[in-house]
């Protein structure tokens, strides 16, 4: 077996419960103090062996992202179907909070949810696109970004690249302020990780 990437760290907390207290088999997460560096370790290992970064089908690696319940995680799955969630906490509570007030931020939360931590991104798809579809109401620039990388990424996770690309370039066209376009750092990342060859 090829050695994806070798990471050495001193401590690793190794947790294989789910925040119920249920051990699991299938999710093992890894808290770490520096997510964003250890992304891009993860991702450059393959990226030099292979030419590119796996974001579908296994082994792949997802992208880095803050979630509802308090952490900035990424999602890191073997050749077996085993996941690694790679996480590192925002604030002193990581329970999930509830959904957002309004249809487009709401929608975004529970997409998120099923792409980023759930690892279903056919259930993302479904929610990102009834809400872009939508003839009734328009979301904010910076939602309509969102809206638009997530859908997609999970376009591309999907196998569509075509219609990855079309959303990429049709987010990418969305006029932002500076301080906008600074709030959507992590999605316009989503983005450039699809210039990737899959």
């Amino acid at each position: 077996m090829t050695e994806l990437v070798g990471v050495d760290e001193t401590t690793i907390p190794v947790l294989l419960y789910d925040s119920a207290g249920r051990y699991r088999f299938d999710v093992c997460v890894v808290r770490v103090t520096e997510i964003d560096a250890l992304h891009r370790t993860f991702r450059a290992g393959p990226k030099a062996a292979y030419g590119r970064v796996p974001t579908r089908g296994l082994p792949r690696i997802g992208p880095v992202s803050d979630t509802s319940h308090g952490v900035r995680q990424f999602l890191l799955t073997d050749p077996g179907g085993n996941t690694l969630r790679f996480s590192r906490p925002t604030g002193a509570e990581q329970h999930h909070r509830p959904a957002p007030e309004g249809t487009f931020a709401r929608a975004l939360h529970h997409a998120a949810l099923f792409a980023d931590s759930r690892d279903d991104p056919a259930a993302a798809a479904n929610v990102l696109d009834r809400v872009l579809h939508l003839t009734t109401g328009q979301p904010t620039p910076v939602e309509r970004v969102r809206l638009l990388a997530l859908r997609a990424d999970v376009a591309h996770r999907l196998g569509d690249d075509e219609h990855a690309h079309s959303l990429a370039a049709e987010a990418s066209a969305v006029h932002l302020t500076p301080a906008e376009r600074t709030s959507v750092t992590d999605d316009l990342a989503r983005l450039t990780g699809l210039s990737d060859p899959a």
